[in-house]
């Protein structure tokens, strides 16, 4: 049973989660609604550059002593950006709460974004796109996005282009942030040997100055899923072609999400015994890597498919995925099937819930998407009453691989 947390406002609106434990690392962070989706023309990359920037100085500090302050003593300090989300984080000793919390909420709101740093930071996130582009099994998954969301913020990498990166500037910076980084849209989570009272007023102290905004600025463009279906193929220098094949899905919020994500970890989810592992890669020897994705969005989803292999064998491996999804389109599973895979899917979440990092991150990001926290218990009752019918059901719905676009990087003598 997933022992109790706590839920509560700042006085300016900010949401807060908070797990009080008996172990000696705590672990916090702030969680923005807004990501790379919330771009604007001309800003393709700029969220992420910004969780780069945000580390290079503040009206009290400069890049060293925000990245010394944790270092010094044992803690780590990181961040992420995804398509909808912003996140700075810390994991310490308990000792150093207000360390952790007072530097989160400097380098979230202090930013002083200096143009020399920028301009060494350019450089950095335009050799992070270098790396990609040297990597066509992470580039395919960029450009797949832009197919299937083709048009919308949502196809856009969340690196941005080498052009929109060298345009940013501390205006379009703070222009960014005082649209986006809103009150309202903020959730703090933490998990730590805390209690609830001497955390509220520590949160208060650091965070309760940040302005609360409650005005309805959150102009987020809804994806409308009528985008005509491609077969893309490119020429690489490579020796492997790399596939990717899928179609925009459930959102986060859609009563079926979870049969999705039941059908994918059947499909090619992490395991080693999903259909695609064991009748393509390990039946034939066709391929290293084949595994499928299913990524959730507020308003929208995408169901994907990537395998890498032998240019000669690259049709054959198309034909042995279309054959699984057909088969999870037109055989129901037995009970005791059903049963096992509902096992493994329990299994894997639970464990991802036993590291009190990922359970930090965890509850930030269900508060912040749904307005409340799934309790892991209540996830696996909700697994428990998935039928096979359903499965059917959503299979036929999002598993036809006619409705499917496809993304090919062929390789040499494909």
């Amino acid at each position: 049973m997933e022992q109790e947390f706590s839920i509560f406002r700042l006085s300016n609106g900010i949401r807060v989660v908070h797990k009080q434990t008996d172990r000696p690392v705590a672990h916090c962070g702030l969680m923005i609604n807004a990501g790379s989706r919330d771009e604007r023309e001309g800003e393709e990359g700029i969220a992420h550059f910004i969780e780069h920037a945000i580390f290079k100085g503040t009206k009290k500090r400069r890049a060293f002593h925000i990245l010394n302050r944790m270092d010094s003593v044992g803690g780590d300090l990181d961040a992420y950006t995804t398509k909808e989300i912003t996140c700075y984080y810390a994991s310490f000793l308990t000792e150093y709460y207000d360390r952790a919390l007072e530097l989160i909420s400097d380098i979230s709101f202090n930013a002083e974004f200096p143009a020399k740093e920028l301009k060494k930071e350019k450089e950095v996130v335009l050799d992070e796109i270098k790396v990609y582009l040297d990597s066509p099994s992470d580039q395919i998954y960029d450009d797949f996005e832009n197919q299937v969301f083709d048009g919308h913020q949502l196809g856009h990498s969340i690196l941005g282009t080498e052009e929109s990166v060298r345009s940013f500037n501390k205006k379009n910076l703070l222009d960014f942030t005082s649209r986006l980084y809103r009150s309202e849209e903020m959730v703090i989570s933490s998990v730590g040997n805390i209690s609830l009272k001497r955390l509220k007023n520590k949160l208060e102290k650091y965070f309760g100055e940040v302005p609360s905004n409650k005005a309805s600025q959150f102009d987020r463009v809804k994806f409308n899923n009528n985008i005509p279906v491609k077969n893309v193929s490119e020429a690489k220098d490579t020796y492997q072609t790399h596939c990717m094949m899928g179609k925009a899905v459930y959102g986060a919020k859609h009563p079926k999400r979870l049969s999705l994500i039941l059908l994918n970890n059947i499909l090619g989810g992490p395991a080693m015994n999903t259909l695609l592992n064991l009748n393509v890669r390990e039946k034939y020897g066709y391929t290293y890597s084949i595994e499928s994705h299913y990524a959730t969005y507020s308003d929208t989803g995408m169901l994907s498919i990537y395998l890498g292999t032998d240019p000669k064998y690259v049709d054959r491996c198309v034909k042995a995925v279309h054959r699984e999804l057909r088969r999870l389109r037109e055989v129901k599973l037995s009970p005791t099937k059903l049963r096992l895979y509902k096992q493994q899917l329990k299994g894997q979440i639970a464990l991802s819930r036993e590291n009190n990092g990922s359970l930090m991150l965890y509850y930030a990001k269900s508060l912040l998407t749904y307005g409340d926290i799934r309790k892991t218990d209540k996830i696996l009752e909700k697994i428990d009453e998935i039928t096979a019918e359903d499965l059917l059901e959503v299979a036929n719905e999002h598993m036809n691989e006619k409705d499917f676009h496809y993304l090919y990087f062929r390789g040499k003598n494909s």
